[in-house]
């Protein structure tokens, strides 16, 4: 018996997101603005927002600490994701500072109770729990050893599975990570990710996951759309056009939007079109979760950018 479309798992985060900034500061230099936005952050609680703002039903599983716990679950629940899964923890909830601009952003994080995760998924209740999901996504870097655990049962439990593990050079560098990228039926790395793993552009990785018979090749390619492997090639999709004010967050929007066209049992050009619609409106505003679109929204911008 399945209880949610899907479950998240992953790192949660306090984001401070600074944006509006002219240029890039210099070495000791101080630059201002008047644009900071508190939020909810990291891209399990990003994805699982936006899945549910899709009317999907979601089951958040990472933990946070006892001091922003009543402010989290409250910002998760005004999105309609499930909080009851999420381990309260003695220590402070990981911090990241986003410093943002249209083209690009940089992060500096403390990770606080998330480097407890792992532990918390040791238990057999968190097996039995993502079983009741259609789809499990990671947003974290999954280590083999908990990859070994989880993924064959969630296999026999009919369960498919996505991974993003984000800008983790050493996982992504790491060779015991490519078993477990080629036993999850989607990893989601964008193109500087994707470039860890396989020196040269995207398509040049598409081929690789090809040779390593992986069961899909994606790559997320920010304003420039996304590439996902065909039976005859690559297959390309366009992002729409959006005026962008923080990128913080769009990759796992984009996420969002893939796994919804999983879960109707659509094609991976659809499943992009979907992820680049949901990645394109997070940007709209400061801050990952504002922006994320409704069902309404993604049917009005898909219809506008690619009928």
């Amino acid at each position: 018996m399945k209880t949610y479309d899907i479950a998240v798992v992953g790192e949660i985060y306090v984001d401070h997101v600074l944006t509006g900034f002219v240029k890039w500061p210099g070495p000791g230099e101080e630059v201002f603005t008047n644009e900071y936005v508190r939020e909810v952050g990291g891209g399990a609680a990003i994805t699982a927002c936006a899945l549910a703002r899709l009317g999907r039903s979601v089951s958040l599983i990472g933990i946070v600490g006892e001091k922003e716990m009543a402010w989290i679950d409250q910002r998760l629940s005004s999105y309609g994701v499930s909080s009851g899964a999420l381990h309260r923890g003695k220590g402070s909830t990981g911090i990241t500072i986003s410093i943002s601009n249209t083209e690009d952003r940089s992060f500096f994080t403390y990770m606080g109770e998330n480097a407890r995760l792992e532990e918390q998924l040791a238990g057999d209740s968190i097996v039995e729990h993502l079983a009741r999901a259609r789809h499990v996504h990671f947003a974290m870097p999954v280590t083999a050893s908990l990859a070994e655990r989880l993924l064959s049962e969630l296999a026999a439990a009919n369960c498919t599975t996505s991974l993003d593990v984000g800008n983790r050079a050493a996982w992504l560098n790491d060779a015991a990570s490519l078993r477990t990228c080629s036993r999850v039926d989607y990893f989601l790395p964008n193109e500087r990710e994707a470039g860890m793993i396989c020196p040269g552009d995207a398509k040049a990785y598409l081929d690789f996951t090809f040779r390593e018979k992986w069961p899909s090749g994606v790559v997320k390619m920010g304003a420039a759309g996304a590439m996902m492997r065909g039976k005859n090639g690559a297959v390309c999709v366009p992002s729409p056009v959006v005026g962008a004010v923080d990128t913080t967050g769009a990759g796992d929007a984009f996420d969002a939007g893939f796994i919804d066209g999983l879960l109707d049992g659509e094609d991976g050009e659809e499943c992009m079109r979907r992820g680049c619609v949901c990645g394109g409106l997070s940007t709209r505003v400061a801050g990952a979760l504002r922006g994320l679109p409704a069902r309404d929204e993604l049917k009005r911008c898909y219809e506008e950018s690619y009928e």
